[in-house]
């Protein structure tokens, strides 16, 4: 099966790196220029700087030549995914699509295997995610993810073919679990790092966490995933490595928010977006999600992290 990943940032160069082991990979970068001078140099300077692109690699900006393949990875952020498919709508319907993005669509509330289905209806929809850094996968260190994937033989298949000696994949037909576990610890992250920027301590954060996780199963399962999905890699999983670790973006951008210091606007948060569609139709549903709302409110500034702590502390008291 061959393999193409659409998408030259941290995370498609890292999978690139890892699932050369397996053999040929294409690489499609959106920049000519970039793909030639990572061609030349053998490395991702902009993204993934100090790890050597194998000989295995092909990096190209011809989308003809990515869609060559039988499957390819669409390893773009959520929020430009809807419109690298809608360019690439002709070259790409029919394939077999892999999303490798997490988050809502925040115009529509959908996840990537909506928009693979509305934008190239003939082609076979899946999702990679799970607890991952680019960095860790490019050194080669031990990652699981999961692979979701409706038909039962094709994601036997893609099991086997993007499982390399540090990617252990494991499968589920979850869908709607697999996307918004992925989607909904980036909000929680953002609180988290926002508490321990503002010093709030290591137990406020656990709190967060587990009322986050609580927020995530009800949406979750409102949405119709199914619970064991969301405690599994896709859910608590990632819900864990993004909460504890400034490699994490959202983290990282909810440090900046309890220290109130700037945060590098060209860095994609994809938390933040995720926050704001959640947040309206929890609004919509009338559904419980206190710590997304204060997130949502937080981002755009609304709330400073004073007034975003005293609104979940006021919340009335109940049973857990």
């Amino acid at each position: 099966m061959s393999i193409s990943i659409l998408g030259s940032g941290a995370f498609g160069t890292a999978l690139a790196v890892s699932l050369a082991e397996n053999g040929q990979v294409t690489l499609w970068s959106r920049n000519n220029e970039q793909a030639q001078t990572m061609l030349l140099e053998r490395e991702n300077k902009s993204h993934l700087p100090g790890v050597r692109l194998p000989s295995e690699i092909d990096v190209t900006a011809d989308i003809e030549k990515a869609a060559l393949s039988d499957v390819v990875l669409l390893a773009v952020p959520m929020q430009k995914m809807r419109e690298a498919l809608v360019e690439q709508a002709s070259a790409l319907d029919g394939k077999t699509l892999v999303a490798c993005c997490k988050g809502i669509e925040l115009a529509t509330g959908v996840g990537p295997i909506s928009i693979i289905k509305q934008v190239t209806p003939n082609s076979c929809a899946a999702l990679l995610t799970g607890p991952s850094f680019a960095d860790d996968i490019a050194r080669g260190l031990p990652t699981a993810l999961t692979l979701a994937c409706a038909d039962k033989n094709l994601g036997k298949n893609l099991q086997t073919d993007l499982t390399t000696s540090n990617l252990r994949l494991y499968r589920t037909n979850d869908l709607i679990g697999a996307e918004l576990g992925g989607a909904l610890k980036n909000v929680i992250a953002i609180a988290c790092g926002a508490s321990i920027g503002a010093g709030l301590g290591d137990s406020a954060r656990a709190a967060l966490m587990t009322r986050g996780f609580a927020e995530m199963l009800r949406f979750a399962l409102m949405r119709g995933a199914r619970s064991e999905t969301l405690m599994g890699l896709s859910g608590l999983g990632d819900l864990v490595l993004t909460c504890s670790s400034e490699l994490s973006r959202n983290y990282r951008f909810g440090l900046c928010l309890g220290q109130n210091r700037p945060f590098d606007q060209s860095t994609t948060v994809e938390g933040v977006a995720t926050a704001t569609a959640v947040a309206e139709i929890a609004r919509t549903e009338a559904l419980e999600m206190p710590i997304s709302q204060t997130v949502a409110e937080l981002s755009i500034g609304k709330y400073s992290v004073n007034d975003a702590i005293g609104t979940l502390l006021s919340r009335p008291l109940k049973e857990e």
